[in-house]
């Protein structure tokens, strides 16, 4: 049976993500999405599942950095869950005086600790379902939690659903080393982390490779390359596929402009949007124009 490694520890929304990527696979808890990675580059494991991108807090910065580091790994699948926590407290209750979670999870039910636990100090914890361990411990008098924790610690449910922003959703992402890439669906995206030239232009010049394609962005994100201060790598989520000639064109381009060119994935888009195409960036437009310089350079122009 597969083994798929998760950012634990148990209890967490990325364990109900892996349970969606990896149904009936052996799931591993893993302290950091570094150490998730990393057992997948030594074998301990055949893939891992990791948040990407939360739609109130952002990126993962964690995940960025993983993905750019050691040897390359990539994406084959992605999950969308929507987010609304749990708030957990020890059986009988009493006086809610501390409440612990992830920042992000706190970031994210600000508003409701404030109208419904006034009274109650937020906590930092490493995760949500360390937060609900520190309950048990009685480190913390509440936990805010994804809704699965409660199936693993022994406490009780003060209330769910709870969000400020109720269509809140992270992406997270199965990734293993690289290999056969799943079938393009007409409903993909492709991801690359590009370090470019630091000079005037260049992010430009890769955005323009892109554009004259015909090529929808989906995500673009900087993050330094912690060598030289002021010189970022580029993560950059697009519509379509490897196997798509237009996709393969532009990655072609976009590698001359690069110092170095990660590939991370390609793969189905878990929300099912179509990739948008435009008149004259269609695939056969790409595959006709080849031909017809493949033509010209053979010197057949009959």
């Amino acid at each position: 049976m597969p083994r798929i490694a998760y950012f634990g520890p148990r209890g967490t929304f990325t364990e109900q993500a892996a349970r969606v990527l990896a149904a009936g696979e052996e799931l591993i808890p893993v302290e950091t999405v570094r150490l998730a990675m990393t057992a997948v580059r030594e074998g301990e494991v055949d893939a891992a599942c990791v948040p990407i991108e939360n739609s109130v807090e952002g990126v993962v910065p964690a995940t960025l950095d993983a993905l750019s580091e050691s040897t390359p790994l990539v994406a084959v699948a992605e999950a969308i869950l929507p987010i609304h926590f749990s708030v957990l407290t020890r059986p009988g209750g009493g006086e809610i005086r501390t409440v612990a979670s992830h920042p992000h999870a706190l970031a994210q039910v600000r508003e409701w600790l404030e109208a419904n636990l006034p009274g109650a100090h937020p906590v930092a914890s490493s995760s949500t379902s360390a937060a609900a361990v520190g309950v048990l411990e009685g480190d913390f008098d509440a936990a805010v939690c994804a809704p699965v924790a409660v199936e693993h610690y022994a406490l009780e449910v003060l209330a769910t659903e709870v969000a400020d922003v109720t269509d809140a959703a992270t992406r997270f992402l199965l990734v293993r080393p690289p290999g056969e890439l799943p079938e393009p669906t007409g409903a993909d995206r492709t991801s690359v982390v590009a370090a470019a030239a630091n000079r005037t232009g260049t992010l430009a010049e890769l955005l323009t490779e892109l554009a004259t394609r015909g090529i929808n962005l989906t995500r673009l994100d900087a993050r330094p390359t912690r060598s030289n201060f002021g010189e970022y790598r580029f993560f950059i989520d697009f519509e379509g596929h490897v196997a798509e000639p237009r996709i393969l064109d532009a990655l072609t381009a976009l590698r001359r402009h690069c110092r170095q060119l990660r590939f991370l994935g390609s793969h189905p888009r878990a929300d099912g949007t179509r990739t948008t195409i435009e008149p004259g960036f269609g695939n056969d437009d790409f595959v006709e124009a080849a031909v017809w310089a493949d033509a010209v350079r053979k010197g057949d122009l009959a």
